[in-house]
């Protein structure tokens, strides 16, 4: 399993990494069985030290946690800790969805478009209708089954998860609506 530990305009000691690995293997080892790869950022933000971690399965789920503590050492355990109850809470829908999975979920690449907001008053008409194009990036659309989908979006946090669904091979989108439920576009 590959690490990536950084700090945000903090320095990491090999310690501290050495911990990071430790423990992080031991919460992966003990729910899933195939990691590819963690990113783990440590950051401060006023008193508190802030460890984000997000870890790659080879199944296609991205799990991620995020920690604040005074400590940095317990600013991770406390990440590590949502990390392994996230982990947990999933582990039999994990097992169940995947068990017929020999091989890691296929990836596609596209592209990602970040468009300035409106400025001012939004009654106002815009000079043109074409928008202005503020970033691009490169982004990954995995193939899943719409039940993946739905648990890749849970174990992310995000409102929102475009796929490529694996039974009808077209994108589809799975997303949380206000009351609650989740939403599934089959276009």
């Amino acid at each position: 399993m590959r690490y990536q530990i950084t700090g945000k305009q903090i320095d990491i000691g090999a310690a501290l990494q050495t911990h990071v690995e430790t423990e992080l293997n031991v919460v992966l080892e003990k729910y899933s069985g195939r990691p590819t790869d963690a990113t783990i950022v440590f950051s401060k933000s006023g008193h508190e030290f802030v460890c984000e971690a997000t870890v790659h399965l080879s199944t296609g789920l991205t799990a991620t946690a995020k920690g604040r503590a005074p400590e940095i050492y317990a600013a991770f355990d406390a990440c590590s800790e949502k990390m392994d109850k996230q982990l947990r809470r999933y582990k039999r829908r994990l097992k169940d969805h995947h068990k017929e999975r020999t091989s890691p979920v296929e990836l596609i690449g596209a592209s990602s478009y970040i468009l300035a907001g409106q400025e001012g008053d939004e009654a106002t008409e815009p000079d043109t209708l074409q928008p202005i194009i503020v970033a691009e990036m490169e982004t990954k659309i995995p193939s899943l089954s719409v039940g993946e989908a739905v648990m890749q979006m849970e174990l992310a946090g995000a409102p929102v998860l475009v796929f490529r669904n694996e039974k009808k091979d077209g994108v589809n989108v799975v997303y949380r609506r206000d009351d609650g439920n989740i939403g599934w576009i089959d276009p």
